[in-house]
């Protein structure tokens, strides 16, 4: 897989975002200890915007930005051939250089550069508020290389929209049992309840939620 195949395969905007709430209120349910978690989403990360994000502690990690200009999705793998690292501490050759002006502050952002300013990306991908699907960078990738930018690993879950995904990436992860019906109710937006909640984790109540709840932007029953 390559930011190519992302690119073909990713949601529209709207359910990207759904999907995005949906991990990250799932992961603050089954690890209370913010620092652990993989899934975060801020409905507040600036003024009018919006980040979702992932980081799985070994170093890879992405960030998708939803703003009044679009989406901007940036990924980076520490051991893709594509890295900075890999390269002269610089960005492999056409992963950003095609990021629209709107975007340009995403990609500049401190958050998402390293102490020298170097962008810490492998894959990057944007679609414009007008778009009607999502762009990428023209890229020559290396050769003899199955994950180049990092991709498969990065967006699998983002890709493959299944709540099987999330359901096997759990059991691995915290290695408890996963209830599929729960993951799906949750993939689906469906206000919490503390059945809901205890059926993922027992230890965690409906008011521990309440902050991620808030942050998440997740939909509350009224």
């Amino acid at each position: 897989m390559t930011v190519y195949d992302v690119a073909r395969r990713l949601p529209t905007v709207a359910d990207l975002r759904d999907l995005c709430r949906s991990l990250a209120m799932l992961d603050a349910i089954l690890s209370p200890d913010r620092e652990s978690r993989y899934y975060s989403f801020d409905a507040t990360w600036a003024e009018g915007e919006e980040m979702a994000s992932m980081r799985n502690g070994s170093g890879d990690e992405y960030a998708v930005v939803f703003s009044s200009a679009g989406v901007c999705i940036r990924g980076f793998d520490h051991e893709a051939p594509m890295s900075p690292y890999n390269h002269d501490g610089e960005p492999w050759p056409g992963v950003i250089d095609g990021v629209p002006e709107a975007f340009k502050p995403f990609v500049e952002e401190p958050a998402f550069t390293d102490e020298d300013g170097v962008p810490v990306v492998t894959a990057c991908l944007w679609r414009e508020a007008s778009d009607d699907q999502w762009h990428h960078g023209t890229i020559d990738f290396p050769s003899d290389c199955v994950d180049p930018d990092g991709t498969a690993g990065l967006f699998g879950i983002l890709v493959d929209r299944s709540p099987e995904v999330f359901q096997r990436f759990a059991e691995d992860c915290y290695e408890v049992p996963m209830d599929l019906r729960t993951v799906s109710e949750v993939y689906a937006l469906r206000p919490l309840n503390q059945d809901l909640v205890s059926s993922l984790n027992a230890e965690v109540t409906l008011a521990d939620l309440a902050q991620d709840i808030s942050e998440i932007g997740y939909p509350q029953a009224h």
